[in-house]
């Protein structure tokens, strides 16, 4: 059967494209964020998953505001990198597991999720560079499946919704007939406003409540309603509900391995986790 070894977590914000492009990851300003990744990388290189599920928001290729569904996961055999001009300039598509993605939308829908199901899908930023920051050399052989969440249209989905889908993900890897090791990768955030009165927001305390609550106390987020996450995080900020969803995914004793926290990287605070997903022992009779 399939199994997650466990969850990762990164900004994604445009402008890490166009600084790996211009070769400026030992620059001073974007090499504390670049940095972060080392560690994640070491520990993906030794572990050697066989597929990633990539959680993340859309940002307009697919879905738009007047056609948003809540929750959308693609079955493709590849998806395409489209980006909307910040991100990589070009680069291969990245491969799909049209097997895998049915048997986790099948699942979703048997635990009373209704995922639109996307047989031809593009994929942005919010995609795109998280699989080249943690893969690398991997990235585009790497088979994946990229899972959609609502961050933008109103009503959003509830953290304790976006939580409950991470599970609903993680019982469908776990109940894969096919050994695989996979990981789950929650991309976004942490906070930010890019628009209005509070443009430039950031809330580092609230940043790192959202850190430590993904080994911790992670029902101290799930009561959380979407209009207090926006005061809280930033009307972009609430991407964290990605992060949300990979957390639940992780059906396991969950152990952090590494986080790294900067601020800011284009008026947006980053954010870098890796989370080691470990069988629970079973309990005495």
């Amino acid at each position: 059967m399939a199994t997650i070894i466990g969850g990762l977590a990164a900004s994604h914000v445009p402008a890490i494209g166009g600084a790996m492009a211009k070769g400026l990851q030992k620059d001073p300003y974007w090499a504390p964020f670049f940095d972060g990744f080392e560690a994640p990388c070491r520990w993906l290189e030794a572990a050697k998953p066989d597929a990633a599920v990539v959680i993340y928001n859309d940002h307009g290729l697919n879905f738009f505001l007047d056609k948003m569904p809540t929750f959308a996961v693609g079955a493709a055999p590849e998806y395409r990198n489209d980006d909307e001009g910040w991100g990589i300039p070009v680069m291969a598509p990245f491969k799909g597991d049209t097997k895998l993605s049915w048997h986790i939308i099948e699942t979703l829908v048997e635990s009373e999720f209704d995922p639109v199901t996307c047989q031809e899908m593009l994929v942005d930023h919010a995609y795109s560079l998280p699989m080249e920051l943690f893969l690398r050399g991997r990235a585009h052989d790497i088979p994946t499946v990229p899972v959609v969440v609502n961050t933008v249209q109103h009503p959003l989905p509830s953290l304790r919704r976006c939580f409950k889908l991470g599970q609903a993900i993680g019982r469908a890897i776990e109940s894969y007939p096919e050994d695989l090791k996979v990981v789950v990768i929650g991309t976004g955030g942490l906070s930010h406003q890019l628009e209005g009165q509070r443009a430039g927001f950031i809330n580092t305390a609230f940043d790192r409540r959202c850190m430590d609550a993904m080994t911790g106390d992670i029902e101290s987020l799930l009561g959380i309603d979407p209009h207090e996450l926006v005061e809280l995080a930033g009307s972009q900020g609430v991407e964290v509900m990605n992060w949300v969803a990979m957390r639940g995914a992780l059906l396991g004793d969950v152990h952090e391995l590494h986080r790294n926290y900067h601020l800011p990287i284009s008026n947006t605070a980053s954010g870098i986790m890796l989370i080691e997903n470990r069988p629970r022992l079973a309990q005495a009779a």
